[in-house]
């Protein structure tokens, strides 16, 4: 399974560049595909040796870049436009982009799709960002091209990381209060790998739920921290109450961004944002990361231990 060919889209973003790193670790030959004025230093760095320019808002960038003739066994796909991190991002990126990226694939014959979706997309409709993956899933089935989605629940990491300076001085940040599954960007970039190079094709046309042993809350979180940090944490949201009630109501009135994060942590809250089906994850993935565990790796990487 080894020295697959795989272009990654998004590989210059937090998970991309992750997935690059894991791809490379597990043998295979990877593509980056980039805009033009993108910046490949970290790529290059990596090993990535192979880059081709596409937009996927420009369907003839794709075409060229996604080309029979680059023989491309896999295709990944991890960019998120909603984000809107760098020039050209966009929320159309999530949707009439990612219909592009599918269309070019289909045309180019390449035998897989990987997607990054999202944990329960398919029961996201008030949250944009997150129903447009479930989109893409049923654009994917109508296209019949064949694909394997990964459906991950919250990142425990964030860009930027809200995290790391708080806990340094005793307090552990709660962005959210329900209970939700939840991943390690490395992790995640670990099982995407897999699900390009490693997953047979019998597994093909299927959504996984991707998260950790089981599901959290703040105080399982706070919990976990505090044993590996050795020390108390006090839990303190990021945004006080009166914020959430009275001001991101008003302001996500005039901001689609802020529309869509403020309906993202009321759904997430009503405690639908949990994997129905962790042993599928088991069944191809092995073990799932305990709660302990994957902080531990968290505060390691980030040297808080």
């Amino acid at each position: 399974m080894k020295n697959k060919k795989v272009v990654v889209a998004g590989a210059t973003g937090m998970l991309g560049s992750q997935i690059v790193e894991e791809l490379l670790g597990q043998g295979a030959e990877v593509t980056a595909m980039v805009r033009s004025s993108s910046n490949t230093d970290a790529l290059v760095k990596l090993g990535v040796k192979n880059f081709v320019v596409g937009d996927m808002m420009d369907p003839a960038s794709l075409k060229k870049a996604l080309s029979p003739k680059h023989g491309f066994d896999v295709i990944v796909a991890s960019a998120a436009g909603y984000t809107r991190r760098k020039k050209g991002d966009s929320a159309a990126t999530d949707t009439i982009g990612y219909k592009n990226l599918v269309d070019a694939t289909k045309e180019a014959g390449i035998p897989r799709f990987v997607l990054i979706s999202i944990l329960e997309s398919d029961k996201a409709k008030s949250v944009p960002h997150f129903y447009n993956k479930y989109l893409i899933e049923q654009y994917l089935k109508e296209k019949k091209q064949p694909y394997i989605a990964l459906r991950p629940g919250a990142f425990l990491d964030q860009t930027p990381d809200f995290i790391v300076d708080k806990v340094r001085k005793g307090i552990f940040p709660t962005f959210l209060t329900g209970t939700y599954g939840i991943i390690y960007t490395p992790q995640l970039a670990k099982y995407t790998a897999m699900a390009a190079v490693v997953l047979p094709d019998t597994e093909l046309n299927t959504s996984i739920d991707i998260g950790w042993n089981k599901p959290v809350n703040e105080t399982i979180l706070a919990s976990a921290f505090s044993k590996v940090l050795r020390k108390d944490l006090e839990i303190k949201p990021v945004f006080p109450s009166f914020v959430l009630k009275y001001v991101l109501p008003v302001i996500s009135k005039f901001s689609e961004n802020m529309a869509d994060m403020y309906q993202m942590i009321k759904w997430i809250d009503t405690g639908v944002y949990i994997s129905k089906d962790p042993m599928r994850q088991k069944e191809l993935f092995g073990e799932l990361p305990t709660v302990e565990e994957s902080v531990k790796q968290y505060c390691t990487d980030r040297g808080l231990i």
